[in-house]
């Protein structure tokens, strides 16, 4: 009962956002003003239907998907403090899309997020064959953490010798919703293939948070969950970061949020971690967009300013 009724509050908390996402921002606009704003002739066509409607939307998708893929984490690695960025994805994808922006500026941004998703893919591609498919999750996580900072460091030395492009990768290395629209979620769309995927694997993430020795003994294969569950939450993360950049702590929090509501249970955690992602991030960007108007801060300023207090807070009760 607590698990459906925690669900039905979040979700509509998201429905309450995304309302106030249409309503609010350098315009607000009344309720009439959001409805006429569907219509082609309305002279709020462009303000709602090209550009707070879709941005509402890809917030929904890309916060849903990075919350999940950092659940994901969590169960195979069996550590509280993991997230997508400790295996070195979203700053692989940062690397592959600060190369293209200052190497090769005179590129089509339109190649950005496919090189972003490259990046990702190439950096979870490497850290399989430094670590093997059978290597502990202890030695995933440090390994991930090294390349991660490797990958960190390559983007801050580009970044000092080819000053001149450096305001385009900046502005896309700190996460941002800003000039996204339908385009982006079409593009964002087919990996959504890979939620049901990951919802199959509750079963097992509950078995392997028994201990590895247990889950062995009950049927889990060890090595296998742990391929699929990193694999899916590496196309999650990537994808995301690819369209809206590197947002921080999202994967981390959303989680752990999650837990406290609904409790551990991979089948109810998952999609409750789906759900706590969409309101942090439509959250984020809502306040991003309205608190010093026409300024806009980006989304992973906002989910940083979140999340940085509470990972210290995290890091303090698990030590």
């Amino acid at each position: 009962m607590k698990t459906l009724l925690s669900s039905f509050l979040l979700a509509l908390l998201v429905a309450f956002i995304v309302a106030l996402s249409l309503s609010l921002g350098a315009v607000s606009l009344s309720f009439e003003q959001i409805l006429s704003g569907f219509d082609a002739s309305s002279e709020f066509y462009f303000t709602i239907h090209e550009y707070r409607l879709p941005r509402s939307i890809l917030a929904i998708l890309v916060g849903g998907m990075m919350a999940l893929s950092g659940a994901l984490v969590q169960g195979v690695i069996r550590n509280p403090l993991a997230s997508p960025d400790v295996l070195g994805v979203s700053q692989g994808a940062g690397l592959a899309a600060v190369i293209l922006m200052t190497i090769f500026p005179s590129v089509s941004i339109f190649w950005l997020p496919w090189a972003a998703l490259s990046g990702g893919i190439i950096a979870a591609l490497f850290l399989w064959f430094l670590c093997g498919s059978h290597s502990g999750a202890i030695k995933l996580a440090i390994t991930g953490v090294a390349m991660a900072a490797l990958y960190s460091s390559a983007v801050d030395f580009l970044m000092l010798t080819k000053p001149l492009e450096v305001n385009n990768a900046l502005l896309w290395l700190t996460g941002s919703l800003w000039g996204r629209g339908w385009n982006q979620i079409t593009m964002l769309l087919p990996w959504l293939v890979l939620i049901p995927f990951a919802f199959s694997l509750a079963k097992r993430l509950n078995l392997i948070g028994l201990g590895d020795d247990v889950a062995t003994s009950l049927g889990t294969s060890i090595s296998m969950t742990r391929l699929w569950a990193l694999t899916i939450a590496v196309g999650l993360t990537a994808s995301c970061v690819s369209i809206c950049g590197p947002i921080g702590f999202l994967g981390l929090i959303a989680p752990h949020l999650a837990r406290r509501l609904v409790g551990g249970r991979h089948q109810v955690l998952l999609p409750c971690t789906m759900l706590v992602g969409m309101v942090i991030l439509l959250l984020a960007d809502l306040v991003a967009r309205i608190i010093n108007p026409p300024i806009e801060l980006s989304a992973g300023i906002m989910t940083a300013i979140i999340g940085a207090p509470y990972f210290l807070w995290l890091l303090f009760k698990v030590r």
